[in-house]
């Protein structure tokens, strides 16, 4: 019998693709490519939602 996972809290502002790899048109000496990993600013590359945070607001 299956268990009851919760759902994911996937970041929405990369849809759970928190890195990308992109390339700089240059070349090593082995022949393959340069890339740049980039991580998604929201989540820092977890995947997963930041924690909400609570505002104190009014009196």
């Amino acid at each position: 019998m299956p268990q009851h996972t919760p759902p994911a809290r996937i970041c929405r502002d990369c849809d759970g693709f928190a890195a990308a790899h992109i390339t700089t048109g240059s070349r090593h000496r082995d022949g393959t490519r340069v890339t740049l990993r980039v991580a998604c600013p929201a989540c820092k590359g977890s995947d997963t939602a930041p924690a909400a945070r609570l505002a104190r607001v009014g009196r």
